[in-house]
Formats: structure tokens, C-alpha cells, sequence
């Protein structure tokens, strides 16, 4: 089964997108890393989708995932437990 597709926003200085790639590399989930502080278009896209201008925003399969939210994330990437 192929890996939906995942996009990240992130900023260098946010903890919580360190520990979001942490997470995805550990699960070898393959994702496409936006840095929001170098990527103003992105950034706005981001936010005009979510509404929020936090990071990390995952996006995983068109469907976004605000923070770093393990429950959503490992529902939408149907990760079962361990």
C-alpha cells in the first residue's frame, strides 16, 4: 500500500517540529519538510487552509493535523498501536 502524502510546516526554532520529524523518521514515514520562516507563500497557504499560524501543521493526505497531535497523526497514517 503507498504512503499518503505528507507535508510538514515547520521553523527551525520550533521544539515541536523537531520532535514531529523525530517521530515520522522513526516510523520511516516519508514527508515533505515546508520551512514557514523562509517560505512566505507557504506559510500563507497554511494558514488560509487551517486558520491557525502555529507550527508544526501537518498536512497528511489533504486532511491537516495542528501540533503535534500523535492521536490524529497515527489515525490518519493508519499507525496501529504498539
Amino acid at each position: 500500500m503507498s504512503q499518503q502524502t505528507v507535508i510538514l510546516f515547520s521553523a527551525p526554532s520550533c521544539s515541536w517540529c523537531t520532535k514531529t520529524k523525530e517521530y515520522l523518521r522513526k516510523r520511516n514515514i516519508k514527508f515533505k519538510d515546508i520551512d514557514v520562516s523562509r517560505d512566505a507563500k507557504a506559510a500563507q497557504d497554511m494558514i488560509r487552509k487551517t486558520g491557525q499560524q502555529s507550527v508544526p501543521q501537518l498536512w497528511i493526505g489533504g486532511r491537516a493535523v495542528v501540533g503535534f497531535d500523535i492521536n490524529k497523526i497515527e489515525r490518519y497514517l493508519n499507525i496501529n498501536k504498539e
